[in-house]
């Protein structure tokens, strides 16, 4: 069982460019490579959208965790594929809906690679949230890692017991996987409640006011990023209503390719 899927949403602290930009510029740059995702069905499209984001891998020095993120994600692509092909979908949509699959976990996982809870929670709070939800979220994305290695270290530890997990039927390998949900569960309420008490002895939520030793502010490569998202976004709308960009088949058709999609 690889967990590496989890990888994409552990932040480490580097001096780069990508690293330094202003949370809510990186936001929006996820947002429209998203946008644009759905808004694209064409394979082709859509991995241009990818090769867009490997720039973004160089700046920022994410590369080899990139991967590691979309290597654990291989596993639900290869999933969003056949069941769309098995639903007589045809080859070319199921993998063009795969392609888009992989694009937004990209997305995603370049903002989280590059960004840390606490400077997204001050954008959160930035944006008017409430606090409350800012540090619930934050806290989330700070546990997500946590509760991945907790769990294998569970899995490694059940099978130095002798549990098979990849063993048996289905429902065999269903049940196989209790003696490591009950125990991540445990470990969770644990956290949990000592989070709680932390909390709680540090008088949290006793004032309203507020005040951050950083506060935000937007620089020149902020403004680059922001008008190279909003500009991606308009192309990609533009692109899709007014080019008919070619499918798989045609391509199969005029090259000769031998690809045989259905």
């Amino acid at each position: 069982m690889s967990l590496s899927f989890l990888e994409g949403l552990k932040f480490a602290k580097m001096d780069t460019p990508l690293h330094r930009a202003d949370p809510r510029a990186k936001f929006l740059m996820a947002l429209s490579f998203f946008a644009s995702s759905l808004i694209f069905a064409n394979a082709l499209a859509l991995l241009a959208l990818l090769a867009l984001q490997i720039p973004l891998l160089a700046i920022g020095r994410i590369s080899r965790r990139w991967l590691k993120s979309l290597r654990g994600g291989a596993f639900l692509a290869i999933l969003i594929f056949l069941m769309n092909f098995l639903t007589g979908q045809g080859a070319s949509f199921s993998i063009a809906m795969s392609i888009r699959f992989v694009c937004l976990l990209s997305s995603f996982s370049i903002f989280f690679l590059t960004t840390s809870p606490d400077d997204l929670g001050l954008a959160l709070e930035r944006c008017r949230i409430p606090y409350t939800i800012s540090f619930i979220f934050t806290t989330a994305v700070r546990l997500v890692p946590t509760m991945a290695l907790d769990a294998q270290e569970i899995i490694d530890a059940q099978r130095s017991r002798g549990l098979e997990l990849e063993r048996g039927r289905f429902l065999r390998r269903v049940r196989n996987y209790i003696p490591i949900l009950v125990p991540l569960i445990v470990c969770a309420i644990r956290r949990s409640l000592e989070m709680a008490e932390a909390l709680e002895s540090r008088a949290f939520g006793a004032s309203e006011r507020r005040t951050s030793l950083v506060t935000l502010k937007m620089g020149p490569w902020d403004y680059i990023l922001v008008a190279l998202s909003i500009a991606l976004l308009a192309s990609s709308i533009h692109i899709s209503r007014s080019i008919q960009m070619p499918s798989l088949e045609a391509l199969d058709r005029i090259f000769g390719l031998g690809w045989r999609i259905a």
